[in-house]
């Protein structure tokens, strides 16, 4: 054991802090960006896909099962979605995405509560699972206690 310092102070429970400059406009279902610290939790592009590896037919539908399957994810790293400090959106139809909005920020509510990490929505071309419409990658902070 190290007799630093910094190694003999006993951990501290930091709650993740949004980053929101002053006289910028409020961002609606996102945060420009979140300062945290503790133990991180990196969660690779899942897919709305079941326990069984069924897709819902439609784009809300496997947002609803990927943001369920995220928790779950977390839950096993001791964590949950209020620990969450950044997600990136893959989806394949941008327009798709759009029109889905509304019926999409009460899933988000829904599964994840109110709170709006950092985020990025990304369009590409394809998944590698072919019906899948929505991938999302999310990295969570859980603080040290």
């Amino acid at each position: 054991m190290s007799d630093s310092p910094i190694d003999t102070l006993a951990p501290r429970a930091m709650p993740n802090v949004v980053l929101q400059p002053s006289g910028w406009p409020q961002p609606k279902g996102y945060a420009n960006g979140i300062k945290a610290r503790g133990d991180l939790l990196f969660i690779g592009g899942l897919v709305g896909w079941d326990e069984r590896g069924r897709f819902p037919g439609d784009f809300v539908g496997q947002t609803r099962q990927l943001l369920r399957n995220i928790t779950a994810v977390l839950a096993e790293g001791g964590a949950s979605p209020r620990h969450i400090v950044r997600m990136t959106w893959y989806v394949r139809d941008m327009d798709e995405y759009l029109k889905a909005r509304p019926a999409l920020g009460d899933v988000y509510r829904e599964v994840m509560g109110d709170h709006y990490p950092a985020m990025a929505l990304v369009a590409v071309t394809r998944l590698v699972e072919p019906q899948a419409r929505v991938e999302i990658e999310t990295t969570a902070v859980v603080p040290q206690s």
